[in-house]
């Protein structure tokens, strides 16, 4: 398909970009950049793609080209901002939390009670997130950020097997539980 693409083929462009507009997409709402600069993002990577067709060793590697690619664009245009980059893709919201903690009786807004508690289970989740390895990080905020990519599309950007995504994404969960478990037994 890219050695189509690389001759012109306007069919195979399209369908590049079909297969993977998603997954391209995905990785700077990840990076909470706003409609503009995702946009920036994904035409900045789909140009790189376009002038390093000839580059490409491993065409079934391009979904995990196009992720790296977009996540240093992404990272560029935080740079560029002014706003300060996140040491990891998925850190702990700098907001309040979102969680329904709104007690009955059509009261909206939470107590201090429960958002004192929703924050400090937030916490504990983030410090048990923050001990997962490189793979589990990047499976789970794929889960979280892009939950309308296909199995396909995901195990392609972390570069695994799509038959081992499940069980690794089974795995990669129950190591987080275990690790909220210890943080809630402290």
């Amino acid at each position: 398909m890219l050695t189509l693409a690389h001759g012109g083929d306007e069919t195979a462009w399209q369908e590049v970009v079909r297969r993977h507009v998603r997954l391209v997409w995905a990785v700077p709402r990840s990076h909470r950049l706003g409609p503009e600069d995702a946009a920036d993002v994904c035409q900045t990577t789909w140009l790189a793609l376009a002038e390093n067709l000839t580059r490409i060793r491993h065409p079934d590697r391009l979904g995990a080209w196009l992720v790296t690619t977009a996540r240093h664009e992404s990272l560029a245009v935080l740079r560029l901002r002014g706003r300060e980059a996140p040491t990891d893709l998925w850190q702990p919201p700098d907001r309040a939390p979102t969680g329904n903690t709104a007690p009955a009786f059509g009261n909206t807004a939470p107590t201090p009670e429960d958002a004192l508690l929703t924050g400090e289970a937030d916490a504990r989740l983030w410090r048990a997130y923050a001990t997962l390895g490189d793979r589990c990080r990047e499976i789970l905020r794929l889960a979280a950020f892009a939950p309308e990519l296909s199995f396909t599309q995901v195990a392609e950007a972390v570069g695994i097997p799509v038959n081992s995504l499940g069980p690794t994404r089974g795995r990669c969960l129950a190591v987080l539980r275990r690790r909220i478990g210890v943080e809630v037994a402290r």
